[in-house]
């Protein structure tokens, strides 16, 4: 097994609620060509919001070197995401140089990629050849109106659906689709998206509407619970309940009885999962995130650019990672209206969800 350099590093780091780092998600870019109500609303950052410049960006190589040092502590999976990954000029090389890591044991990453699947029947077989392991594709409804007016820049639905189509086709299956669900929106979208999938190869998941950041104005009552929606579909296509299938999964499965596929639900909202949370953020500009409500990061590229070594890279990410203590899905409940809004917290259009 090829050496990581990092020999000292301790791959079994732990926070301090006993959690591993298993899954370090990555945004590569700010930029974006949605404007999702619920993640960049155009009304907070218009369609010529000023973006970081280039030279803010991590390079390939420092994301690389992150990954590295993250490898040797224990992350088995990586994933890119933005704004929109797929607008990051040369992806396609990120991909090629992730996919030549190893954990400690020599196996290779998983890499995955988060994307609106825009530019997605462009692009994939491109990706797959360069390492990539498999995609999430967002779409919030099939109704080609009601999509337009939630990505707010009037992008057909028929694109993002050919785009799931040639990521299959190109072996980034099985492809999983995420529908963020917001009472009074789509939530009359469920179960048409749950007859579109079912009896396919994609994995169609519903997550309940986040308080992520503070520009989307997020009201407790504008979610609409995962068991509500099990209830919703199941009264049509009965449901069975599955395990998980990995530790920190995020995901409560389900199945159709029938043999039609299976379903998630992410219930952050409902039924929080920060005690098996095993998941750390890096923002675009290289911020370490313990949690994805959090206010603040910890900056990695000014260790990366002051000619901080690998070594040191691994010290620092140990020591905060060991610090780490977020628990904000847990404590939700018992913040009232007034002081969840007043509580700073990144967007996820910066921290990539």
């Amino acid at each position: 097994m090829p050496s990581t350099g990092l020999e000292s590093a301790d791959a079994s780091l732990l926070d301090r609620r006993d959690r591993p780092m298993r899954d370090l998600r990555i945004s590569i870019t700010d930029r974006c060509n949605f404007r999702c109500v619920y993640c960049m609303p155009k009304t907070v950052f218009g369609r010529d919001y000023a973006f970081l410049d280039r030279d803010e960006l991590l390079s390939f190589e420092e994301i690389t070197r992150i990954a590295r040092v993250a490898a040797a502590h224990g992350v088995e999976k990586l994933r890119l995401t933005g704004g929109e990954p797929l607008l990051r000029r040369g992806l396609e090389e990120l991909v090629a140089q992730l996919a030549e890591l190893r954990t400690p044991d020599g196996r290779p990453l998983e890499i995955a990629l988060t994307t609106n699947g825009s530019a997605l029947a462009m692009k994939a077989a491109a990706l797959k050849a360069a390492g990539l392991t498999r995609v999430t594709v967002s779409l919030d409804s099939l109704d080609d109106e009601l999509f337009q007016a939630m990505n707010d820049v009037r992008f057909p639905v028929a694109r993002v659906l050919d785009g799931i189509e040639a990521a299959q086709a190109a072996g980034l299956g099985p492809v999983k689709i995420n529908m963020v669900v917001k009472r009074g929106l789509n939530e009359h979208e469920v179960l048409p998206m749950a007859r579109r999938f079912h009896g396919s190869p994609f994995t169609l998941r519903f997550i309940e509407y986040m308080d992520v950041g503070n520009s989307n104005g997020w009201q407790l009552d504008e979610v609409v619970p995962s068991a509500e929606i099990v209830d919703l579909i199941g009264a049509e296509l009965p449901l069975q309940p599955l395990g998980a299938t990995a530790p920190g999964e995020t995901a409560t499965r389900w199945r159709y009885r029938d043999g039609g596929g299976e379903i998630g639900l992410i219930s952050s909202v409902t039924n929080t999962f920060c005690g098996s949370c095993n998941r750390a953020r890096i923002s675009t500009e290289g911020k370490l995130f313990t949690c994805l409500f959090a206010s603040e990061g910890h900056d990695l590229r000014a260790l990366l650019r002051g000619g901080v070594d690998d070594e040191g890279l691994a010290v620092a990410m140990a020591s905060i990672w060991g610090a780490r203590d977020d628990r904000y899905s847990e404590v939700r409940s018992s913040l009232t209206p007034e002081l969840r809004a007043a509580r700073p917290k990144a967007e996820m259009s910066y921290l990539g969800g």
